[in-house]
């Protein structure tokens, strides 16, 4: 079996290296943030986009070294990975891992940015949710907090585990979570929306959802054509009522949502919105 490999800290070495020590932060305290970006047609797709939300969040936890983590490294280092693990001219999943260096307990005795990329292939068609749809529920056992720091994507992904384990014992395509108030928030691994009474409904960024590259793309893309975007504080009994649900990610771009109990959505504006989000230049 060939060898796949990571970059860590400009090194490529082979995943099963051992590269973290006890005393690491990102595992300790989960102090650090990522990116997930699709590579394909030789680029990184809305690269400036993921670069300035990293450099947001580092800057907002206080990591040094924030300007080189610029679009030029990170396609570069990208761009040499993938080649190295046999990856060219394929759609390529890319994640970027920075977290801070150095030892510590709560209070970091340094500041220093290290990263780890990894590279992995991507159905370039996503076939079987575009056609079918998503089958989800709501996920409530335990809610996510809000603050400045929910918008982050953040190495804390506890709530996120727990519902992934929901999702993954009730045979379910995702899961939607709450906020500590429990009004929706956002689902496993995407943004959300809803088409109700003609109007598109997401929830507001105080609300605690990430701040996704995807989310901002399709918010303009949607007023671009011509449609009232409402971004709220949205109750769960809106699922029953909507007319259309989708799921938005840097990787799959536009999911649509078949179902969630007995009911089902159709998908008119998710395939209007994923046809125009084809045809963006990034």
């Amino acid at each position: 079996m060939p060898v796949h490999f990571i970059d860590f800290n400009t090194k490529l070495i082979p995943e099963q290296e051992t590269i973290l020590t006890a005393d690491n932060r990102a595992f300790r305290y989960g102090d650090g943030l990522f990116e997930t970006m699709r590579w394909m047609d030789g680029d990184l797709r809305f690269l400036d986009r993921h670069v300035a939300r990293l450099q947001e969040g580092m800057r907002m936890l206080k990591l040094e070294q924030t300007e080189r983590f610029d679009a030029g490294f990170i396609r570069s280092r990208a761009a040499e990975l993938i080649k190295r693990n046999g990856l060219d001219n394929q759609h390529v999943r890319v994640r970027l891992q920075v977290y801070r260096s150095g030892g510590g307990l709560y209070s970091p005795q340094q500041n220093n940015a290290c990263y780890i990329m990894e590279v992995s292939r991507l159905d370039p068609d996503d076939v079987k949710h575009r056609k079918i749809g998503l089958i989800v529920d709501v996920y409530d056992e335990f809610k996510k907090p809000y603050s400045e720091l929910s918008k982050l994507k953040s190495s804390n992904a506890l709530v996120y585990v727990m519902a992934g384990l929901y999702r993954t014992r009730n045979g379910l395509d995702d899961v939607l979570l709450l906020n500590q108030e429990g009004f929706l928030c956002e689902s496993l691994s995407s943004n959300v929306f809803i088409w109700y009474d003609n109007k598109l409904y997401t929830p507001a960024i105080s609300e605690g959802c990430i701040d996704g590259v995807m989310r901002r793309i399709i918010i303009d893309l949607a007023v671009d054509s011509g449609m009232e975007v409402i971004e709220a504080q949205i109750s769960p009994n809106i699922l029953r009522e909507a007319d259309e649900i989708f799921h938005t990610n840097a990787i799959h771009g536009v999911q649509w949502v078949m179902g969630y109990k007995q009911k089902r959505y159709f998908n008119r504006i998710s395939r209007m919105l994923q046809e125009r989000l084809a045809l963006v230049n990034c």
